[in-house]
């Protein structure tokens, strides 16, 4: 094999590395991630538009379940505390989706060929999932707490009741509204900058 056919393999993965989006360098602020990644403004402002589910709210459960990685996975389970095993779950992705719920997601939506590590593909299905909530479920679409929770446990889980089992999962659902309020009060203060960037980039 010459030099090059070598170096193939190790310039494919480089390019594949460098086609995966980095974390927001701020994810406590919701205007320095819009500021940093020009797209995902747009993208959010699509989701919010077509489910009606607000950008903070949106963000915020995908802060907690990702941190905006786009490649996150769960933890792998560990025998006798230290070996390494299968991962908890097949999700994967800026909104950890599970496998059978995207492509769920794709059927009902329509967004056949959708990627969980794509941010605008993976804000999308939490609008979808947020308005299956509302819809299912009765949530409000600007209830995080509950919103959250029927994520997190599905809405059959949601409408049994079993979060109530789970003092550490309410407490976590309530930290995401704290941070949904957060981001809005932030979003208020930048929004309209956002907008006419967003407006000035499609001259060019």
């Amino acid at each position: 094999m010459n030099v090059l056919g070598k170096l193939a393999p190790v310039l494919l993965a480089a390019s594949l590395a460098g086609c995966t989006a980095s974390q927001p360098a701020n994810t406590e602020n919701l205007c320095a991630i819009f500021a940093e990644k020009d797209d995902w403004y747009d993208e959010a402002a699509d989701a919010r538009d077509e489910w009606g589910s607000p950008i903070p709210v949106m963000m915020a459960i995908m802060h907690q379940e990702s941190r905006f990685n786009a490649v996150a996975k769960p933890p792998r389970r560990k025998y006798l505390g230290f070996i390494p095993g299968p991962r908890m779950s097949d999700a994967y992705g800026y909104s950890q989706a599970l496998e059978s719920t995207w492509e769920s997601y794709e059927r009902s939506a329509g967004r056949f060929g959708a990627d969980r590590d794509d941010f605008g593909d993976a804000i999308d299905f939490i609008g979808w999932y947020n308005e299956q909530s509302h819809r299912r479920n009765g949530i409000g679409r600007q209830d995080t707490y509950g919103l959250y929770l029927a994520y997190h446990e599905g809405h059959g889980g949601f409408s049994r009741g079993t979060y109530r089992e789970k003092q550490w999962l309410m407490d976590v659902a309530r930290k995401v509204q704290r941070r949904a309020n957060t981001y809005q009060g932030q979003l208020q203060g930048c929004e309209e900058k956002l907008k006419d960037r967003g407006w000035f980039s499609d001259w060019f």
